[in-house]
C-alpha cells in the first residue's frame, strides 16, 4: 500500500520508551507527528532529538503529540538519551519507538516490504530511507509527509510553520500563500462563491484576480 497524503495512517502495536502502545489510541482525538531515525547513535538525528526535546512545548501548544522510531532497541534508545542530554541539553521528553523487527518502517513504506531480517546488523545507510516526518490529523489521516537525506538535519521550525497553516485550513475555508507564516494575510479557497465569502468574511477582503482573494488570517 503506497501511502498519501489523505490515506489512513496504519496502525500498529509497539515498544516504546515509555511502554507499549497501539498507535491510534496512543494519538488519541488530536494531532500528532511521528518522525523517524535510521539508528541509533547517528550524528545528523542525535541533534535532531535534542531539538525537537527543546522545542516540544511549541507542539504541546498545538495540541500535537510527537513520537520518535528509530529501528533499534528501547534499551538502545535509553542509552543514545543519555549522549543526546549530555551533547544538546536536552534529552528526549517523548516515546521512542523501538523498531527491531523493521515493521513499522515497511507499514510506513520506509523500507521495502522484501527486506528481511531485523535491526541486526543493518547500518545507518541500509536504513537510509527510514527519515521520514508524517502528520497526522485527528480523522488519523496523514496531512504531511517530509523526507530527508541522513546529511541533512531536519528544519522543526518549518515543521511548525505548516502545522500552524493545515490547523488553521482545516478550521477555516482559506488556504495560506507561498511562505506564509503565522499571522499573515490568506488566501479565499477557489470553492467559496464569493456569495457565502461575505457570510463567512463579513470584513471583507481583496480580489487580486477572481480565483485569488486575499483577507487577513482568520482567529
Amino acid at each position: 500500500m503506497t501511502l498519501q497524503i489523505n490515506s489512513i495512517a496504519p496502525d500498529f502495536e509497539a515498544q516504546t520508551t515509555e511502554g507499549r502502545i497501539r498507535f491510534h489510541d496512543w494519538i488519541g482525538e488530536g494531532w500528532c507527528v511521528l518522525f523517524s531515525h535510521p539508528k541509533d547513535f547517528t550524528p545528523v538525528c542525535t541533534t535532531e532529538l535534542g531539538n525537537l526535546a527543546k522545542i516540544k512545548p511549541e507542539f504541546d501548544r498545538r495540541g500535537v503529540k510527537v513520537i520518535g522510531l528509530s529501528v533499534d532497541p528501547v534499551d538502545r534508545h535509553a542509552s543514545w538519551a543519555q549522549d543526546i542530554a549530555e551533547t544538546q541539553g536536552f534529552a528526549p521528553n517523548y516515546p521512542m519507538i523501538g523498531d527491531t523487527e523493521l515493521s513499522v518502517s515497511k507499514l510506513y513504506n520506509m523500507l521495502p516490504a522484501e527486506v528481511e531480517g531485523t535491526s541486526d546488523g543493518r547500518t545507518a545507510a541500509d536504513n537510509a530511507t527510514v527519515r521520514t516526518v508524517f502528520v497526522i490529523g485527528p480523522d488519523k489521516r496523514i496531512k504531511l509527509t517530509l523526507a530527508y537525506p541522513m546529511s541533512t538535519g531536519r528544519n522543526f521550525d518549518e515543521l511548525l510553520r505548516v502545522i500552524d497553516s493545515m490547523q488553521l485550513t482545516a478550521k477555516h475555508k482559506v488556504a495560506t500563500p507561498v511562505n506564509w507564516k503565522d499571522g499573515d494575510d490568506v488566501i479565499i479557497l477557489a470553492s467559496v462563491s464569493d456569495e457565502d465569502a461575505k457570510k463567512q468574511f463579513p470584513q471583507g477582503w481583496t480580489t487580486m484576480k477572481p480565483y485569488l482573494r486575499v483577507l487577513p488570517q482568520p482567529r
